[in-house]
């Protein structure tokens, strides 16, 4: 029981890696997708997918394309903006036959997964926002921005200790040796994932996507719970609480601790709002 296991699928010239957790019997309840930020990975989800799984829930976290241990295309087989990577998250979801999903999204590549939900409202039964750009407030912090940068970008993408100062600066912890080693190991594996990591920051387009959520995120209908870190040194709370109040639907739970990535050094905390969240209302 518990047990997250590292899977992979072929999805047209793409190949998405993905970890899971799923509960010993059959289970009528939606999968929960979980998509990680950036310079993450779907290892960022392993303290909170078995408990999901022991709750009757099929948990799903894949590494993003470009990112983890995925693929790597070249930018003209890919174009690494936000409406190729909607595309490629509807083609794995139907590739998985998970049918309706329930959606948890963290970080700046949240944006997309937000961007999807809202395209794709049928596909989404609840939806899970921690830390992620909700409002076009929300800017990359520098740290993010200069990925993006020509030549500056292209060095510093190929530098490993960009994992560590970039996830140790916004969780505000040390992250052990042995995580490090699983966040390190594609920098260290090839050069191809730091130039997937600069063509994501430069398309990403937070202004354009921001813009869409923060129009359609307040007449969103589905059940929707955000979990927020409110010491987060990149995104602020302020946008989050004034959804909350724009729209019954959505419950907001701070943590006043926690930062940018709490799905791993708050996973204590959140696993029991998350589970009270998806059991009350899958009824």
């Amino acid at each position: 029981m518990g047990l997250v296991t590292e899977e992979s699928i072929e999805v047209g010239a793409l190949k998405w890696f993905y970890r899971q957790a799923v509960p010993e019997a059959e289970t009528e309840k939606p999968p929960i997708l979980l998509l990680h930020g950036i310079p993450s990975q779907s290892y960022s989800w392993c303290e909170i997918m078995p408990k999901l799984a022991e709750q009757g829930f099929r948990a799903i976290a894949p590494d993003w394309i470009g990112h983890g241990f995925s693929s790597y295309p070249q930018k003209r087989e890919f174009a690494y903006t936000p409406d190729a990577y909607i595309e490629a998250l509807g083609a794995l979801i139907d590739a998985l036959e998970l049918g309706t999903v329930s959606l948890v999204v963290q970080g700046f590549l949240g944006s997309v997964g937000l961007q999807y939900a809202l395209r794709n409202r049928d596909r989404i039964d609840r939806l899970a926002i921690l830390n992620a750009p909700l409002s076009p407030a929300a800017k990359l912090p520098w740290k993010m921005k200069q990925w993006g940068i020509p030549f500056m970008g292209d060095m510093v993408t190929q530098d490993p200790l960009l994992v560590d100062r970039t996830l140790e600066g916004g969780s505000g912890f040390v992250i052990s040796d042995a995580n490090l080693d699983v966040y390190r190991k594609p920098f260290l594996t090839t050069s191809s994932v730091g130039r997937s990591l600069l063509a994501t920051t430069q398309k990403l387009n937070l202004p354009q996507a921001t813009a869409e959520i923060a129009a359609g995120l307040p007449n969103w209908e589905k059940p929707t719970l955000i979990v927020w870190g409110c010491a987060d040194p990149w995104l602020s709370v302020e946008a989050a609480e004034t959804l909350a109040k724009s729209n019954s639907n959505i419950e907001l739970v701070k943590l006043k601790e926690a930062k940018h990535y709490p799905q791993e050094h708050w996973s204590a905390e959140i696993a029991p709002t998350m589970l009270d969240f998806f059991r009350r209302q899958a009824g």
